[in-house]
């Protein structure tokens, strides 16, 4: 198991892990949502080349519509 900060609160997940591999583990749809690795957004198209690991602070926005 590894640690992660997600949005702020402490989450273990099995192992390492791409961006595309946490949001399917977690039920999140990856069109919804935009995803910031220690301070940095990254652009969904280098998602699957971004390995999740232990002590990094992941942030997932998800994006919501008004007027």
């Amino acid at each position: 198991m590894i640690t992660l900060t997600v949005n702020g609160k402490p989450r273990e997940i099995e192992r390492e892990m791409t961006i595309p591999e946490f949001l399917a583990a977690h039920g999140v749809n990856p069109e919804t949502v935009a995803v910031a690795v220690n301070g940095e957004v990254v652009a969904k198209e280098r998602w699957p080349g971004v390995t999740l690991r232990a002590g990094d602070a992941v942030e997932v926005v998800r994006m919501v519509g008004g007027g």
